[in-house]
């Protein structure tokens, strides 16, 4: 939030904010395939303890830029950019490192969910700290604090006793390695057509987060403290999700949640594009949150329960570049087409969300078909024991 407002009050351009968010996601586009192949024959525990400390670094940098007041555009492009690089091999070490600390599969859903809790618990409270922080003293505080924060991840991780993990050393190349990932995501259609869909999402509906300083400042004539006000509703409505999803008792039926969270998604992304109010607005944010993780954590843990063990990290990295690879192009159109000489920010997002529901309807359409290839799995793995053909509870 603290760099989102930064970029908007240095420019005053949702064209530089576009760009900065593309900036600092495109190197997932470009690494996170490669990245999947290397976490594979990583370690889970070091990989991520590296990419915590790379993190702080790259946070402290950011801190005394802006507190000493030589902070411009082009560093907040090297630092985005950098933090792209570090996230393309933490984003599939993490999803990975969830399921190897999980001791029975039934548990995965509960443990996605919980991750996802937590995970907005701290985006619902920390946007709303910013908020105040950065009208009292700036940007440069918020980012001071997001460094010291990852001391306490790197002592968790120090501390927390996991599993032996035993990493297969492959005599394949790199290229091999991972052209074997993407065939098996190619030729295995429930997780071909669910990254599909997260990649419709990433593109179209998901780009509205870059618009917000836009919504706070021009549409609600608010300020940072109204930024927090409306990323904290998107937070509070994912933690609520989150904590619902976390309460299933099983991975069955997740397919049609999806479903419903993305109708649920694109239809308040909708509502949120119209608003002019800013109780509205932070209304359909919540239930744009609450959708949103019950969307994303359905189709991650559906993906980690039928995936091979061997593919876990390629096929995660290719998860996450569906989702956050997607987001850069999305945020660099949708900044240069909500300029206000052009279509502006509330129609932008509509024809998003618009899409977004396109890409539900047939993943819908769709959806008895990918049953039949789950189910065996789900058989083969204990999950389910009924031998019924084309269960609707399935996926």
């Amino acid at each position: 939030m603290a760099t989102s407002w930064l970029v908007y009050r240095l420019s005053q351009s949702s064209v530089e904010l576009g760009l900065v968010n593309f900036v600092g996601q495109i190197p997932l586009v470009i690494l996170m395939p490669v990245a999947g192949v290397l976490v594979d024959r990583w370690d889970l525990k070091r990989t991520l303890m590296g990419t915590q400390i790379l993190s702080m670094i790259q946070s402290a940098l950011l801190a005394i830029l802006v507190i000493t007041n030589v902070i411009s555009i082009p560093m907040i492009f090297i630092l985005s950019a950098f933090q792209g690089l570090v996230n393309s091999f933490d984003m599939p070490a993490r999803q990975s490192f969830v399921y190897s600390i999980i001791e029975h599969p039934s548990d995965l859903s509960n443990a996605i969910a919980l991750n996802s809790s937590v995970f907005n618990a701290a985006r619902l409270i920390g946007p709303a700290i910013a908020g105040i922080i950065i009208a009292a003293f700036g940007e440069g505080i918020c980012f001071a604090i997001d460094a010291v924060s990852y001391l306490a991840v790197i002592w968790a991780f120090t501390v927390m006793k996991t599993p032996k993990r035993e990493v297969k050393v492959s005599s394949e190349h790199l290229l091999a390695d991972l052209l074997t990932g993407l065939r098996y995501v190619t030729n295995f259609p429930p997780i071909l057509a669910i990254l599909l869909l997260t990649a419709t999402i990433g593109f179209a509906g998901m780009p509205y987060m870059v618009l917000m300083p836009v919504f706070a400042k021009e549409i609600l004539h608010g300020n940072a403290a109204t930024l927090g006000l409306l990323t904290g509703s998107a937070g509070l409505g994912a933690l609520l999700g989150g904590i619902l999803l976390a309460s299933r008792k099983s991975v069955l039926g997740l397919g049609r949640v999806m479903v419903v969270a993305g109708v649920c998604f694109s239809l308040s992304l909708i509502g949120f594009s119209l608003s002019k109010t800013i109780v509205v607005s932070c209304l359909f944010l919540a239930i744009i949150g609450f959708s949103m993780i019950n969307l994303m954590a359905s189709a991650n843990t559906i993906i980690q329960t039928v995936v091979d063990d061997d593919k876990r990290g390629r096929v995660m990295s290719l998860f996450a570049l569906s989702f956050m690879g997607m987001i850069p192009f999305g945020s660099i159109c949708t900044g240069l087409i909500a300029t206000p000489d052009r279509l502006g920010p509330s129609t932008t997002v509509t024809i998003g969300a618009i899409a977004c529901l396109f890409g539900i309807i047939i993943f819908a359409f769709t959806l008895p078909k990918l049953r039949g290839h789950v189910r065996p799995i789900y058989i083969r793995r204990g999950i389910i024991q009924d031998l019924t053909p084309n269960r609707p509870d399935v996926m």
